[in-house]
This record gives C-alpha cells, structure tokens and sequence, in this order.
C-alpha cells in the first residue's frame, strides 16, 4: 500500500531586511552598478520553501597600502596594482568581476603606518573615481583611530550610500551618527554572540538608525579555527529572523579572506608542509570551502582576497540559486 508523505515545506513569518548599498547619478551618486543583498523568506537556498530574491554578493579586498605579508601565490595576482588602491579595485573589478570592493584602512592602523583622515579620505576618494561599484570601508578596529578618520571617511563618500563599519557595543555612537548624516549603512560587530549582535542593533537603532540600513557581522573564522561555532551562531540569528526578530532580521556579511590568509593552511608553501600539497591550490581551495560553509549559514556578502576562490564561489552561488538567479 503506497504510504502518503507529510508536506513537510516550512514557512516563516518573517523576510530578511533587504540592503541596496550605491547610489546613481540620478539619486546623488557616482555609482553605475548597485547591489542589493536580503530579503529571503527561507533558510538559504531553500527555493522550494520561500523566495531569495537576491544572490550573495562578493566583495574583494583592497589595502589603501601594499600589504606586507601575502604570500607570493596570493601576491602575485595584485603586486602590479597594489602601490595604488584605484588600480587595485579596477582589477578586482574589471578582471575578476568583483560586485564590490571593500576598502581595508589598513594603512591608519596605529601599528602599521598611522595614517590620519585625510590620506584615509583620499584612499576612499581613489577608490570611488576608479570603479563604479559599491563601495565597503573597513576600519582598524582601533576604536580610537577609528573614531578619527571615519569623518573624513563618511564625507569624503557622501552621497555614494557606502557600507561602513564596524561598530561594535563599545564603540558605536560617532559612526552611527556619520553614517545618518551622511545617508551610509552601517556593518555592526559582534564576538559570535547572537545576544550581543542583537545589542549592538539596538544600540544604533536607538539613536535613530533604520534597522533596514544595518547589515549584520557576527564575526568570521576560517576553516579548521572555530568556523562551526560561527556557523552556529549565524544559524541561529538567521532562525530568529524568520521567526520575526526585526532586531536580527539584516543581512549578514563574513570577512573571509583576512582570516583564511593568516592560518598556516592556506599560507605555508609547499616547502614548508610538503605533505599538504601545492600552495596555489590549497590556499584558494581553503579561501572558498570557508566561503561555502558561511553561504549556507546565511551569509549576504563575502569579503574574499584571492580570484581563484573568487570564481569558484561565484560559480557555487549560480548553481545553488539556480533559476532563482536574477
């Protein structure tokens, strides 16, 4: 006697926030291309339960300085352009199709060469004249250093609708208030708490800030260094969204690269671990399985270095959205 399958189909009562981070000519921008990440009605890639209007998005990474410790393999695909971050962002761009470039301030760290506003302003400004894409602006993590080039930062993007962090439950209130007075969104950090994300949210929310404007990063680990923990923690702010949170109902962005290059696996040569096979294919290889793993948390945006990982997560992205590609 054929048995009869329970309907076993989930539905939420709750979407993610939609973000649409640029800005056009005609809406006080210099912008050609914007992206808009969000709006899920499912888990993700759950197209047979609700929508996911919106792919990930990826994000390449560009120094307003030359980094000092890439290793060749990843190097070498940005050695030619890094002297200036314009040149930087229209290859990432042009070349390896990055949707945006995320502008590391490396270079104002207080313990690499302290630079102050206005050379941060002028990276931003770089950047911007060169490509015409979204833009992402990451601090120090200096909270000091931070507060002092991000007004500077803010203006020197007004009107281009940037996405600027972090901001974290300690530090939170001067760029919040940047952030509304010059109509950017914000990236608000926290230690793979789901609680304290949820704080930190409140916290700008209660200054005014639009919820709708926030995109969330609950931390980023690489493969083999607490990356389940991670995954754990945006599972469970991704279930919570659905469920009806509005305080944990914005996209979420993972900072892969920054992680995934400083850990041995990716970064050690072939000489230094022989047994782990060659560098240039294990280093991206590791760069993009971390980036898979997040793709499944519920990650929105992935902040990647090498365009090896770059291709094979966009290519990852264009299989699991299949006809729901836009």
């Amino acid at each position: 006697m054929p048995v009869t399958l329970p309907d076993v189909k989930k539905t939420w009562p709750n979407a993610i926030n939609t973000v649409t981070l640029g800005a056009t000519r005609d809406e006080g921008g210099t912008r050609t291309k914007k992206v808009t990440v969000g709006g899920a009605t499912a888990l993700p890639f759950h197209h047979f339960e609700g929508a996911m209007p919106y792919p990930p998005a990826i994000a390449m990474e560009v120094w307003d300085v030359a980094p000092q410790d890439w290793p060749d393999v990843l190097a070498e695909h940005f050695r030619d352009v890094w002297h200036d971050p314009g040149l930087w962002a229209k290859k990432c761009v042009e070349q390896y199709g990055a949707d945006l470039i995320c502008l590391r301030l490396a270079g104002c760290d207080p313990v690499k060469e302290n630079r102050g506003p206005q050379e941060a302003a002028q990276a931003v400004k770089r950047v911007l004249e060169s490509v015409g894409v979204p833009l992402i602006v990451w601090g120090t993590g200096n909270d000091d250093k931070d507060n002092e080039i991000f007004p500077a930062v803010a203006e020197a993007a007004a009107g281009e609708n940037c996405l600027l962090g972090t901001i974290t439950e300690d530090n939170y209130k001067t760029l919040v208030a940047l952030c509304t007075a010059y109509k950017h969104k914000v990236i608000t950090e926290s230690p793979c708490d789901v609680n304290i994300a949820k704080q930190v949210n409140i916290l700008a929310t209660d200054m005014g800030f639009k919820p709708e404007d926030i995109v969330i990063y609950p931390t980023s680990a690489a493969l083999g260094y607490g990356l389940e923990y991670v995954y754990s923690v945006m599972e469970r702010a991704r279930l919570a969204a659905l469920r009806g949170d509005k305080m944990l109902s914005q996209p979420m962005i993972c900072d892969i690269g920054i992680e995934v290059w400083g850990v041995k696996e990716a970064k050690a040569s072939e000489r230094e671990l022989p047994e782990w096979g060659e560098q240039k294919e294990r280093g991206p290889l590791w760069e993009a399985t971390t980036a898979y793993v997040y793709l499944l948390a519920g990650a929105d945006i992935l902040v990647l270095r090498h365009p090896k990982a770059v291709a094979s997560v966009r290519e990852t992205i264009t299989q699991l959205m299949g006809d729901g590609l836009r």
